[in-house]
């Protein structure tokens, strides 16, 4: 089988990079206090997650976003998903998600992948 090599693994950056199911267990760890991925699914802390690729920054509904999240115009994608994940209070000056970030981009990659496959609506 072409995944059992582990191929991909040496590249960095890019899309398509990471591996869901690597990515669901930084997600379970890391962000599942605060959010939740499913469609319809509850606002905690942080918004649901469920439809955000694609979509501008501070839009899901019933959530109370900071005004910096809201107006900071973003379009969710693999591109702008990294550099915020990895240091959310440095690229979105003013927001109010309390975490430090992930520094390790493998594991950025990782949960982007994750992500892309659990929230994109169809």
């Amino acid at each position: 089988m072409a995944d059992e090599g582990g191929k991909k693994k040496g590249k960095k950056g890019g899309k398509g990079k990471g591996n869901e199911k690597k990515g669901a267990k930084v997600f379970k760890t890391k962000c599942s206090q605060c959010h939740t991925v499913e469609a319809g699914g509850a606002h905690k802390q942080g918004p649901n997650l469920y439809g955000f690729f694609g979509r501008q920054s501070g839009q899901a509904e019933g959530y109370s976003f900071s005004t910096a999240n809201k107006k900071s115009g973003v379009m969710w994608s693999e591109e702008t998903l990294s550099p915020y994940l990895e240091n959310p209070k440095k690229y979105m000056k003013g927001t109010k998600m309390v975490f430090a970030g992930i520094k390790k981009e493998k594991e950025r990659n990782d949960l982007i992948a994750y992500l892309k496959a659990s929230c994109v609506s169809a």
